[in-house]
């Protein structure tokens, strides 16, 4: 048998973490099993559809790095994709349901139902359908369809006994039938519920495996229910642990960016939130925490997923990110700051190879000091622009000795004169001028690295040098010169 799972995420929205986090392990599985990874877009929900949504999930799924053996945009052999172009097989087997009396049309008002609600609120029972439609007669239904009421449909659940989910992750989980009312799976309007159109499309779709969040749980004895009525085998169900928040509270936007599109506008990078979504409810083992996606492949399994709730640390992901940064290649990391440094206007959208050249070494320079690519773009600005003020703190403590303009003119004449204009033989001349002042180094490489870049922190000194180039250093220090003269005679 060949596994064959899907990701179905609904177009109200931007892909969040744990939908994401869905999809990964779908992929992962997938993968692992040499199985196939369907791509659904389940685009019946009228009400909260966003149009532009599905081109962003596909867009994020793709920067993510999860590809699909079959979907939309691609095509496949159980197309199509989107469920809104598949209306015709619900209705198809609906009206299957419907001719073998396992389904019945409900003409109920929402005043009815409102009714119903409230009289098992009052009676301490869970609001529940009564059924009252399930045994109308003939010549009932006829009467209301001639008033002009348009029906849902409803499938016929069983009163007694139990459903039971046998879960690949959870076990066996019992749900008693008789809390499971009979179930809307087509409105009135013919679009399919999320329930049936679920399954329809599994049982079309070949899915063999079911890997979708704990909070749909719930809906699974629901679906089988209609598996059954329809006569379809049923797939096997997994339920991943839900993603709390930090206080262990329902993930939500108040606790900040939770859609990868934020995060990715933030400067995160795709393989550090892939690397992050899979330890949120999986123990790859040996206490691995840095992997790439041939790694997490190789290692992942149902078995290693955790049933207890993963809690969301912004932190860690922070912290993934900043090694992701530091180790990836460093090509890869300059072309993902790009955009950054030209959203900063710190670049040309369209650099020359030379221009290329110094933001290849200037990302170099500081990628060990940062922890997202919004952050490199920030720490990069006195790399590209001369216009920075001086940091009040480094001020006070560096700019405000009375020896201090002495001390950066004897290192702007060490830096006039040296040749080759390298790292080794700038730090050497200035050693050499710290040893004929009989200074610490940080009196002169405290004052002369404010005087460059603004900053207290940063690069080594001499990196900054020989990449801001003999020219740009004696400005800069000129300009701090003439600004420390003026600030200590006010």
């Amino acid at each position: 048998m060949t596994v064959r799972v899907r990701f179905a995420p609904s177009p109200t929205g931007s892909l969040h973490i744990g939908g994401a986090r869905t999809a990964l392990f779908n992929w992962l599985f997938a993968r692992k099993e040499k199985g196939e990874f369907i791509l659904r877009i389940e685009d019946t929900d009228t009400q909260r559809y966003v149009a532009e949504a599905t081109e962003g999930i596909i867009r994020t799924m793709r920067w993510l790095g999860l590809d699909w053996d079959e979907g939309p945009e691609m095509g496949g052999p159980k197309g199509p994709y989107r469920q809104s172009e598949r209306l015709e097989l619900y209705r198809r087997e609906a009206r299957r349901l419907l001719d073998a009396g396992l389904a019945y049309p409900c003409y109920c008002t929402q005043e009815e139902l409102a009714q119903m609600r409230e009289e098992a609120r009052k009676s301490g029972r869970a609001p529940r359908y009564d059924g009252r439609c399930r045994h109308l007669d003939e010549a009932a239904r006829r009467a209301k369809e001639a008033a002009g009421i348009q029906p849902v449909l409803r499938i016929k659940a069983p009163a007694e006994g139990v459903t039971v989910v046998r879960d690949l992750i959870r076990g066996e989980v019992a749900f008693e039938n008789h809390t499971i009312d009979d179930l809307i799976i087509m409105k009135s309007n013919g679009i399919p519920t999320y329930n049936f159109a679920c399954v329809v499309d599994d049982h079309a779709m070949g899915i063999t495996h079911v890997l979708r969040a704990e909070e749909h749980l719930s809906n699974t004895p629901k679906q089988i229910i209609i598996y059954r009525a329809l006569g379809y085998p049923l797939p096997q169900f997994a339920h991943l642990p839900m993603i709390l928040a930090p206080d262990r509270s329902k993930l939500s936007k108040r606790h900040g960016a939770t859609a990868v599109e934020e995060f990715r506008e933030q400067g995160y990078l795709a393989p550090a939130i892939i690397n992050y979504l899979a330890l949120l409810g999986w123990s790859p083992g040996e206490d691995r925490e840095i992997m790439t996606l041939d790694e997490m492949v190789d290692r992942f399994s149902l078995e290693a997923i955790n049933k207890a709730a993963a809690v969301y640390d912004l932190n860690k992901l922070t912290w993934l990110n900043a090694r992701y940064i530091n180790s990836l290649p460093l090509e890869t990391v300059v072309r993902e700051a790009l955009p950054f440094l030209q959203a900063a206007a710190l670049i040309p959208p369209d650099p020359s190879p030379e221009e290329m050249e110094y933001i290849t070494r200037v990302v170099d320079a500081v990628r060990s000091r940062v922890h997202t690519l919004a952050e490199l773009a920030g720490a990069v600005s006195y790399f590209f622009r001369d216009d920075f003020i001086y940091e009040e703190k480094g001020v006070r403590k560096y700019f405000s000795q009375p020896e201090v303009t002495g001390w950066l003119k004897r290192g702007r004449e060490a830096l006039s004169r040296v040749e080759p204009f390298d790292l080794e033989h700038t730090e050497a001349a200035y050693r050499q001028v710290m040893a004929e002042l009989n200074i610490p180094g940080g009196k002169l490489i405290h004052p002369t690295r404010l005087a460059l870049s603004g900053r207290t922190v940063g690069p080594g000194l001499f990196d900054i040098i020989v990449l801001l180039g003999r020219e740009k250093c004696l400005e800069r220090l000129d300009r701090a010169i003439k600004w420390i003269k003026v600030h200590q005679n006010v």
